[in-house]
């Protein structure tokens, strides 16, 4: 399929997403793991990789409900420090402004070219390669299409480790096929997914465990549920499955030292739980020049604290003139705002700066969350979170006049009712809407919550392209903070609008 281009790509690829009725069906739906890693399996061996081909890829597996994302790039930067001749595979998700930010080599995304090129490879073997098994689709999902076109793509690179951040769950989620990983490892646990992973924190775990291997080491930061002792029911399926150690890991003290490039405290056991897994992959690929066991001192000593600090993976500053844009990458959905407190950063940065004179930057809050959401829920974490910011940096400022203006909008990318086609949203396209739209709710959710606010400063707006229009008029004659939070598509849609795309597709 020569010839075709990164956005031919794109819209083949939006075809495979599902729209909210079939979103709706699968979540009320629980599938055994072994059903979906069968048809996974099927999938892989279709487009011509084989178990031996995935176990060729020197897979570190990380799955988890809060971190895995920022400890697949810790990973990441860390192989890369303390051996820089390595070449490394990186599969994350979600993407902030293109498709192909996913699927990393040694952190740089794959070009256009590239991404076009091996996703057809992959389409042209699934057409050309009819199913086997009698019932199984022709095509696989969004994720699971991307999982294998990374795959793919990997092998073709020949890269020497490749690190894979699971979608959704572990044991059930396509990255799982994979059958001897070089080391798994499980970042603190929540209930996230409830719906589809079973509904309990106990159901949670098992699922995330699913990702532990015969013969494979298997690692989990301290776990602090105080209903649950998550750790024994992690040991306990390690055990099962006879991985070659099950171990706790410790934040490491000499980590504190370090100054990380993700703000937060929750950040220091991410961290420490990269280091294991480069740790046990350095020991098992490289023995010659890491034997066992790498001494703490050494391993943080030399190269890897660089790497520790060059992560940017989940918040940016990005300033056009007098427009400084803070994005907050939230998780998969809104209700991560929440969950996950990742506003904390931007809110500790805007809070820190200095408010005494009349000629601060205007500051504007660009928000929005899933429909069916509880909107005042999330607003208020935000703003309780303000308070707590304030009072840390002894400010005078209240939170209510925090502030100055508020917009809510739609994850719809432009005003013409379109989204850019790396954001296009089948489902939220699809979806019936009949009474007030969420923008409409969560405007009238900020009234009643700051009711001082002044009602002249709360916008609702159909698309992106509005609310950075009406930002943009406010920053012709006043310098202007931007925290953008809520939704992982409107943070990417933010980035597309304001033209600051180089910043997601940049080097992790």
């Amino acid at each position: 399929m020569s010839g075709m281009s990164y956005q031919d790509a794109i819209s083949s690829l939006n075809t495979l997403q599902s729209n909210a009725a079939t979103l709706a069906a699968a979540a009320s739906r629980v599938l055994r793991n072994e059903e979906v890693l069968a048809e996974m399996n099927e999938f892989v061996t279709r487009i011509g990789l084989t178990p031996d081909d995935l176990n060729a890829l020197n897979v570190i597996h990380v799955t988890g409900t809060k971190g895995k994302g920022s400890t697949s790039a810790f990973t990441d930067l860390i192989l890369r420090h303390a051996k820089p001749d390595i070449k490394v595979g990186l599969y994350t998700s979600p993407h902030l402004v293109a498709v192909r930010e996913r699927i990393r080599i040694n952190g740089r995304p794959l070009s256009e070219e590239e991404f076009a090129k091996y996703f057809f490879q992959v389409w042209k073997k699934l057409q050309d390669n009819p199913p086997i098994t009698p019932g199984t689709r022709l095509m696989p999902n969004y994720f699971r299409y991307l999982t294998l076109v990374a795959f793919y793509a990997f092998k073709d690179l020949k890269v020497d480790a490749t690190i894979l951040e699971v979608g959704i769950g572990g044991g059930g989620d396509s990255t799982n096929v994979v059958p001897k990983p070089v080391v798994t490892g499980i970042t603190a646990l929540g209930m996230d997914h409830v719906a589809v992973l079973g509904g309990t924190i106990e159901a949670i775990a098992r699922q995330k465990a699913g990702i532990y291997k015969k013969d494979v080491p298997a690692f989990t930061v301290e776990q602090h549920d105080p209903s649950t002792d998550l750790e024994a029911i992690l040991r306990e399926t390690a055990m099962n499955v006879k991985a070659s150690e099950f171990r706790v890991v410790k934040e490491f003290s000499a980590l504190k030292d370090i100054k990380l490039g993700l703000a937060g405290r929750h950040q220091w056991s991410n961290a420490s739980l990269a280091v294991e897994l480069a740790r046990a992959f350095l020991t098992k690929k490289h023995p010659s020049l890491y034997p066992d066991p790498i001494p703490e001192t050494s391993l943080l000593a030399w190269r890897i604290p660089s790497g520790l600090g060059a992560v940017r993976r989940y918040w940016t500053l990005t300033t056009r003139r007098q427009l400084g844009f803070l994005t907050v990458r939230t998780q998969k959905k809104a209700s991560n705002v929440a969950f996950n407190g990742l506003p904390v950063p931007m809110l500790a940065y805007l809070s820190n700066q200095p408010t005494a004179d009349a000629h601060r930057p205007l500051r504007v809050l660009i928000f929005n969350c899933t429909s069916g959401r509880s909107a005042e829920a999330f607003l208020r974490t935000i703003f309780n979170e303000l308070e707590i910011q304030l009072s840390i940096f002894k400010s005078t400022e209240e939170a209510s006049r925090f502030f100055d203006q508020v917009i809510f909008c739609s994850n719809v990318t432009y005003s013409d009712g379109h989204f850019k086609g790396d954001l296009t949203s089948v489902a939220l396209a699809s979806a019936k809407r009949t009474g007030p739209t969420t923008q409409d709710q969560l405007k009238v959710a900020w009234s009643h919550m700051v009711k001082e606010f002044p009602s002249n400063a709360i916008h609702s707006f159909p698309s992106i392209e509005h609310a950075v229009r009406k930002v943009r008029e406010h920053s012709a004659t006043r310098r202007t903070h931007v925290l953008v939070a809520g939704s992982l598509h409107l943070v990417g849609g933010v980035i597309e609008v304001a033209g600051l795309s180089s910043v997601a597709l940049g080097d992790l």
